[in-house]
């Protein structure tokens, strides 16, 4: 049995998706939902980009629901459920995080407290000898504040280095956590830079930075040198990417970078490829100091303010847009057998299906049998 966090979540949509099709395997998911009905419309909810509510069903019979708690002891689970738990659990994915980069208090629960759940689990079941492998999916951003590099999987953490934010800093630490509690388990760390669309269609269920992108592109001017280098990766890559790489029996590395690497587009790339859009972009470099200072100021103004919003955005990813920093993904591209798609293959189709339904998903209720 597989258990897997963050399958009700974006990018664990697309790691179950795969992992479901690609195996036999029986499914445990981590879900806060207060009945069995809620917890699968909460699936459903970014399943519909992969599956028809047909394939949902028939793959719902290998999916069992683990109602708990990430941020409680035993994940939520009295003692007797716990034991059953690790005594069924054969490998593990952790998936769930907190990617609210502005909250420490965010970050540390999900992101510590709940990492350290997930791997007294992995402890548990180690112990019985029945955990093949621990994949925990991290981020590029436990490499902390760079500038015009390439960074290697493993030079990517280090201990002397400031962090962005609380984000990137409690990623960091879970990785640490995860090595020093199973020291005799297979691990995966599984590093995504940005990830963001999908190259086979336009839809998303994801917005966040995919508003970031679209409010820059519609700038009169756009504060970025246009040399600037922008790891972006699609999230089908991603996806198939932890689920291969969580069933390889013998990886050939501990740690992977889920990243565009060095042929991550420049940001006149990205440029190019959104001309046959209504837009003309226009790059000028020398605005992005006060250009930080404006976004700053207009993530301080009164809640409910639309330049508030868009400032919060900004301000969140501001720093991993004008880094120009790229992370190497030769393991990755050689594991799956081929590199992810280029950004601007698929940019201008997710810009107008972004902007055309205003950040939002036409989700399709459940049709139950």
């Amino acid at each position: 049995m597989i258990f897997l966090t963050g399958g009700t979540g974006f990018l664990g949509s697309y790691a179950l998706a795969q992992l479901v099709e690609r195996t036999d395997a029986s499914f445990a998911l981590l879900v806060r939902a207060r009945s069995t009905a809620e917890a699968e419309e909460r699936l459903w909810h970014h399943s519909q980009l992969h599956w028809t509510a047909e394939e949902f069903w028939r793959y719902r019979s290998r999916i069992r629901f683990v109602h708990g708690d990430l941020h409680a002891d035993r994940l939520g689970l009295d003692a007797e459920r716990w034991s059953e738990l690790a005594g069924e659990v054969t490998s593990i994915c952790h998936i769930a995080a907190s990617l609210n980069r502005k909250s420490e208090k965010a970050c540390l629960n999900t992101n510590l407290r709940g990492t350290l759940a997930v791997a007294l689990l992995g402890r548990a079941a180690a112990d019985r000898g029945r955990l093949a492998r621990f994949t925990h999916v991290s981020t590029v951003a436990v490499a902390g504040q760079r500038s015009h590099e390439v960074v290697e999987e493993d030079a990517a953490i280090d201990w002397e280095r400031s962090d962005y934010d609380p984000y990137g800093r409690t990623k960091k630490f879970a990785e640490h956590m995860v090595t020093q509690m199973l020291p005799d388990v297979s691990r995966v760390f599984l590093r995504p830079s940005i990830v963001m669309g999908d190259s086979r269609f336009p839809q998303t269920t994801q917005f966040d930075m995919v508003r970031s992108f679209c409010e820059l592109a519609q700038l009169p001017l756009v504060p970025l040198d246009p040399e600037t280098r922008l790891d972006i990766v699609n999230a089908d890559w991603v996806g198939e990417a932890i689920a291969r790489l969580h069933l390889e029996k013998k990886p050939a590395f501990e740690r992977y970078h889920l990243a565009a690497g060095e042929n991550a587009p420049r940001a006149r790339d990205i440029a190019d490829a959104l001309r046959g859009t209504s837009l003309g972009l226009r790059f000028a470099p020398r605005l992005a100091p006060g250009f930080g200072v404006l976004v700053r100021g207009m993530n301080r103004l009164p809640r409910g303010n639309a330049a508030q919003a868009i400032g919060a955005l900004l301000k969140v990813f501001w720093p991993y847009i004008v880094y120009d920093t790229v992370f190497a993904n030769h393991r990755a591209t050689e594991a799956l057998g081929r590199p992810p798609a280029p950004f601007p293959a698929y940019c201008a189709g997710l810009f107008e299906w972004a902007t055309s339904r205003r950040y939002t998903y036409p989700h399709i209720p459940l049709a139950r049998p």
